[in-house]
């Protein structure tokens, strides 16, 4: 699976997903079940970068101090709304609004659909951001930004 950045609206994101065939009913339902459960830990603040206790105490998790009031101290970021999956053709996109989560949350992703890809169905490629010059955008859905 090819990964790769265009120009990134954290805001005003979409995500494009390109298979090596065109996705059945049960395959549809892996990457939207991944990406469901992707944005409802980004919208419980699950990808903040600023309090990352465990994975910065090393290997040896036992005994491991959790600082309580360094995580209290730490600013919210969470994810603002996710579209609904669409797909055309051997195509699929979601429209995100990243809002204030780190860029965490797209390694996240990137890591399980990665694995999607490995187990369950072929992802040639995955874009993340801008335009697809094929599938033209109307309007992000539920954004709280008029392009007016």
């Amino acid at each position: 699976m090819d990964v790769r950045f265009r120009e990134v609206d954290p805001f005003n994101c979409w995500i494009w997903l390109h298979f090596a065939d065109q996705p059945g009913g049960a395959e549809r339902g892996y990457v939207e079940t991944a990406f469901d459960s992707w944005f409802f830990l980004g919208k419980l603040g699950g990808f903040n970068a600023e309090n990352l206790q465990t994975h910065e105490g090393g290997v040896d998790l036992g005994w491991l101090p959790y600082d309580t009031e360094s995580a209290e101290r730490c600013l919210p970021a969470l994810m603002h709304n996710m579209g609904p999956m669409e797909y055309q053709d051997d195509w699929a996109r979601c429209w995100v609004d990243l809002g204030t989560s780190d860029a965490l949350a797209l390694d996240v992703l990137i890591n399980a659909l990665r694995q999607l890809d490995n187990d369950v169905l072929e992802i040639t490629e995955l874009v993340i951001g801008g335009l697809n010059e094929d599938w033209p955008i109307d309007e992000e859905p539920e954004s709280p930004f008029s392009r007016d």
